[in-house]
């Protein structure tokens, strides 16, 4: 894989790949930039919502579960001192659909985790992630929580 920033003046750079996509990232305001696209470590914390997503996603609809909305959120709370890197994670998942099933759910997790997602793989090699699960019922429009909990990683034995 092959990526490059290109400098649009300023702090402002467009960020490509071999996709050929492009995404405009900038530094904020108090640091010299205009605040007008994503940091680097914005995308770093997107890269692993988007990553295990897809794979929660996919694991759930190849399980057949009922889903209606997703989203995964990922809280990274920063070093005070420079290089302000990542100290911890936290990714919550919230899947609303009709009778989801928690085992289904885990699962997804559990492979996401275990097998899937190299974004994760990485960040975890580095920073602790914690797993979190949140199962709402979605009845006429409106959305019910029926089940959270945390994934834990099974011990090596």
């Amino acid at each position: 894989m092959r990526a490059k920033a290109t400098w649009q003046g300023n702090m402002a750079f467009t960020g490509t790949a071999d996709s050929g996509f492009e995404i405009h990232m900038d530094a904020k305001k108090e640091v010299g930039g205009e605040g007008s696209g994503f940091v680097p470590m914005e995308l770093m914390a997107v890269s692993l919502a988007g990553c295990t997503a897809m794979d929660v996603i996919s694991i759930l609809r190849k399980k057949r579960q009922d889903v209606t909305a997703f989203e995964v959120s990922v809280h990274a709370p920063r070093a005070q001192e420079h290089p302000k890197v990542f100290t911890s994670a936290t990714i919550d998942y919230l899947v609303s659909g009709h009778n989801i099933d928690e085992k289904a759910v885990l699962r997804a997790i559990q492979l996401t985790v275990e097998s899937y997602c190299p974004v994760q793989a990485m960040m975890g090699k580095v920073i602790p992630i914690d797993f979190h699960y949140q199962i709402f019922e979605e009845l006429e429009g409106e959305r019910m929580l029926v089940m959270e909990g945390v994934y834990s990683t099974p011990l090596a034995v």
